[in-house]
């Protein structure tokens, strides 16, 4: 594993680093027929694909009360009670997120202007699946929308090759409190929420993570349906100090290569010292893990860096972007200050990702690719649209007169000024 000190790199390393192709050219056309077919052909090309890729042949799409009974009798009491606390606590962090309804503010005497926060009147989640469960993924897409007041929550999920759902995704989205589940994955499912089927209602936007398919193809139904964000694969950027325990950021290092082959991993250690004894620990655990192949893959897109200071660590880290940043540093606070850009930021040496992934509350789906720079994780305000709202009174009019049909006529709209001299000119 090499090591390399920030003010070191070249140009091509940087590169390697800071852009990181999701690949969505790739699979454009793949994606856009099966958009096509499916916004044509609703529920039989929705079958057809999902016996394809999935290997399932489906007489309903739609997951029947009956299936979430027999499913909640399959799931542990255990793991049923880590959904329920996990769930708690994203609802509250989530339910503080939430702006007021209804405002006004007086800009000037006469002059009332103000906001009205209203929920979306549907949403689909998509939560990945097939041969493994997410239901943590079934939580962080449904509970915001739900605390948002969408009054309809539609899922869609993977079936596996026998036609079922993974009893802990559907348990997972039924305590988040979703109304609708769908057999239904990859690019068909957000064809179907996109377009709607015979059996699946549009949506008015999609969340939800997926792979570079899913991606592309929530890309390219934006002019039917808003999206949340692009999402790439998934990443972990380390700042840390000698202060930090090298097998524990280690352990963080492989939680992200876990994730997928296409998983970024880096570290940048504050002293080469550092560096070293995390790159040791990886090995040392990689060996010895039950996931090494998956692993060993991942790595070879990690990177162990050195950073003379906390200073020059923060600056790369606001170049690269990173979905997830754990700062174990001796004062974690203080380079938080300096952060400008991420998706989700750890502090101190009990932070792991993972906490964010399953129960601290915080939300999992995050900006990845360098989004992080524009675009915030998924939050209470993907569900909600803000509608403004002024009312005036003629001394307000009166106040703003002057102006409204001086600027009006400079851009040489007359009717505009007309429209507010005509209200003067009244008695």
């Amino acid at each position: 594993m090499m090591i390399k000190k920030l003010s070191s790199l070249n140009e091509e390393d940087l590169d390697r680093l800071l852009r990181r192709d999701v690949g969505i050219q790739d699979v454009i056309s793949t994606v856009n027929d099966i958009l096509t077919d499916v916004a044509q052909n609703g529920d039989e090309a929705l079958r057809r694909y999902t016996k394809r890729f999935d290997g399932a042949d489906l007489e309903e799409i739609l997951v029947s009360e009956d299936e979430l009974g027999y499913a909640a009798e399959q799931v542990d009491g255990r793991t049923v009670e880590a959904l329920e606390a996990a769930a708690e606590n994203i609802y509250s962090f989530h339910g503080e997120q939430r702006s007021r309804d209804l405002w006004f503010h007086e800009v000037s005497p006469g002059v009332l202007a103000g906001q009205k926060t209203v929920p979306l009147d549907s949403v689909g989640a998509y939560v990945p699946g097939g041969r493994a469960a997410y239901p943590s993924s079934a939580l962080m897409n449904v509970i915001p929308a739900r605390v948002a007041g969408v009054p309809r929550i539609a899922v869609c999920t993977p079936p596996a090759s026998d036609g079922t759902i993974n009893p802990l995704t559907l348990v997972a989205a039924d305590i988040a409190g979703a109304d609708l589940i769908y057999k239904a994955g990859g690019v068909q499912a957000i064809a179907a929420l996109a377009f709607g089927t015979e059996s699946v209602e549009r949506v008015d936007k999609i969340v939800g993570p997926g792979n570079v398919y899913v991606t592309a193809a929530k890309m390219l139904v934006r002019n039917s349906v808003e999206i949340d964000f692009p999402a790439g694969p998934s990443e972990v950027l380390i700042v840390a100090d000698s202060s930090a325990d090298p097998a524990a950021l280690a352990a963080d290092m492989l939680a992200q290569a876990e994730h997928d082959p296409s998983s970024i991993s880096v570290l940048v250690a504050i002293g080469e010292l550092v560096a070293e004894a995390v790159a040791r620990e990886v090995a040392l655990q990689t060996s010895r893990s039950s996931r090494r192949g998956i692993l060993e893959v991942s790595l070879e897109r990690s990177a162990f860096l050195v950073a003379e200071d906390v200073d020059e660590a923060m600056d790369f880290s606001n170049h690269f972007a990173p979905e997830h940043l754990e700062l174990v540093v001796r004062d974690p606070m203080e380079a938080f200050e300096m952060v400008r850009h991420a998706g989700s930021v750890f502090l101190g040496p009990y932070t792991p990702v993972a906490a964010g992934d399953y129960a601290s509350g915080t939300n999992h789906v995050l900006p990845t690719s360098g989004y992080a720079r524009a675009i915030s994780g998924l939050n209470v305000d993907h569900f909600v649209k803000k509608i403004t709202v002024q009312k005036i009174s003629k001394d307000g009019l009166i106040r703003l007169g002057e102006s409204i049909i001086t600027l009006a006529e400079a851009e040489g709209l007359t009717s505009h000024a007309d429209s507010v001299r005509r209200r003067l000119q009244q008695d």
